[in-house]
């Protein structure tokens, strides 16, 4: 197992050495987004709408934070079950996202859909709100705010623990 740190944006590039198992601390722009989100990404981009946040290059975190408390970016803010964007997903991948972060396995529609878009699948520590919220340096509400903790956030992380999916392979 190695380590690699990586700063978004991400560059394409730097997918290529990454394995099964392998330990990833990213920093930079992250965004969140979980059922509902991801539902109104899907909807836009079928009305061929734009979305509030480009795609490209970007990763996204199954997660809706907790509310912050006073003094800090944001409360708890760990990962959710992947599988509930299976839907969605491969969608989201053609159109540029290239790491997609939650926990639990994917289907072979998703798997097959990562190998296709050149794009990872990284595992996020389930029941560690706590310790990635500590990650986060700032978080901002950039679409779907009515959604509340389901609306997507750009967070800033610094150093955020994953793990490349025993799934890649």
């Amino acid at each position: 197992m190695n380590t690699y740190r990586i700063k978004t944006p991400i560059i394409p590039e730097q997918l290529e050495e990454l394995k099964a198992g392998d330990k990833v601390l990213l920093s930079g722009t992250i965004y969140t987004a979980r059922d509902a989100a991801h539902k109104r990404m899907i909807n836009a981009l079928e009305s061929h709408q734009s979305l509030p946040f480009d795609l490209e290059n970007q990763i996204i975190y199954y997660c809706g934070p907790s509310p912050a408390r006073e003094g800090l970016p944001i409360g708890s803010a760990g990962p959710t079950t992947s599988t509930r964007m299976d839907t969605y997903t491969p969608t989201l991948l053609a159109h540029g996202v290239k790491m997609l972060i939650g926990k639990g396995e994917r289907s072979q529609v998703v798997i097959d859909s990562l190998k296709k878009n050149k794009a990872i699948y990284l595992i996020a520590i389930g029941g560690a709100g706590a310790f990635y919220a500590n990650t986060v340096v700032s978080s901002e509400i950039v679409a779907w705010s009515d959604l509340g903790a389901e609306a997507v956030y750009k967070l800033e992380v610094k150093d955020f623990l994953c793990f490349v999916s025993e799934q890649m392979n």
